[in-house]
């Protein structure tokens, strides 16, 4: 089997805050070897203290990670765009059509009201709704590797 070149994939969410923050770093660990990864928002908002915290929880550390706004230059060399929220699948910029795009909707946990119990339920549903979609995009991608050896 050759070894091929990883795929260039870039997480977009609004403030590149939590969704995408959390996505890559499961991308990071789990495609590790098989994809490069990236991650950028509309806005840089900072990386989420509680996304930093449910993903302590399974053992990943995203708390190195930045919190960057979109370069398109940078957009334009990716092989894969996955937006994670609606704003950013409207307002990410155009990309050339060679590049592939995927939307996952995932609800933001960030505008949750009540307690801390419920506020960090929230966090850990969309941690493990990114994780699954992750976990499944990378299954595909070795898959189709697999297929070419």
């Amino acid at each position: 089997m050759k070894e091929s070149t990883p795929i260039k994939v870039m997480f977009l969410c609004t403030g590149n805050a939590c969704r995408s923050q959390m996505a890559e770093g499961f991308a990071r660990v789990l495609g590790n070897g098989l994809i490069n990864v990236y991650s950028a928002g509309i806005m840089a908002a900072g990386v989420h203290p509680r996304a930093i915290a449910v993903m302590k929880e399974l053992n990943i550390d995203i708390s190195l990670q930045k919190s960057t706004k979109i370069d398109e230059r940078l957009l334009k060399t990716m092989d894969v765009v996955i937006t994670l929220c609606g704003n950013a699948e409207e307002a990410c910029p155009r990309t050339p059509p060679e590049i592939k795009r995927i939307h996952w909707p995932i609800n933001d946990p960030v505008g949750t009201w009540g307690s801390e119990v419920k506020i960090m339920k929230e966090f850990r549903r969309a941690r493990d709704e990114i994780r699954k979609k992750v976990d499944d995009f990378i299954n595909k991608l070795r898959r189709h590797e697999d297929m070419g050896s």
